[in-house]
C-alpha cells in the first residue's frame, strides 16, 4: 500500500503546479488598474483580445503564454494606462475534448484580456483590438 501513497502523492504535487500561468503588470510600463469607482468608470477605447496557450505533459510546460505586453505593445505608450483590466481562463467544449482524446498530454486553453486604454488628456485614443 506504501508505493500507492507515494505515487498518489506524486501525481498530487505535479498537478498542483500544472497549467498555471502568472499575469504580471509590471513589466508593461503603464499603470494598470483592475477596477474603477463605480461613480467614475474609465473611458477610451476597450479592447478585448483571445490567445489559446496549449500546455504540454499534462500541464507540467506551456508552448508560450500569452503576454499583455506583446498584444498591447503597439496601443500603449507615454502618459496611457489600462482601466478595468480583466483577465479569464477558461476550456471551451473543443479544448476539453481534445485534453481527453489525448489523455491529458496536450491541454489547450483560452485567455481573454479585457480593459480600457485610457489616453492621457488632450490626445485621442488609440484604435480598439479585437
Amino acid at each position: 500500500m506504501r508505493p500507492l501513497t507515494t505515487l498518489a502523492a506524486c501525481a498530487l504535487l505535479l498537478g498542483t503546479g500544472g497549467c498555471a500561468i502568472t499575469y504580471d503588470a509590471t513589466h508593461l510600463g503603464v499603470p494598470v488598474s483592475l477596477a474603477d469607482a463605480a461613480q467614475a468608470p474609465a473611458t477610451g477605447t476597450p479592447f478585448a483580445v483571445t490567445k489559446h496557450p496549449v500546455f504540454v505533459m499534462w500541464g507540467l510546460f506551456d508552448s508560450g503564454q500569452p503576454n499583455l505586453d506583446d498584444l498591447l505593445s503597439g496601443q500603449v505608450g507615454t502618459g496611457t494606462s489600462l482601466a478595468q483590466v480583466r483577465i479569464r481562463s477558461r476550456m471551451r467544449w473543443s479544448d476539453l475534448l481534445f485534453t481527453v482524446l489525448s489523455a491529458g498530454f496536450l491541454s489547450p486553453r483560452s485567455v481573454t484580456f479585457e480593459g480600457v486604454i485610457v489616453a492621457p488628456a488632450g490626445t485621442p485614443a488609440p484604435a480598439a483590438t479585437h
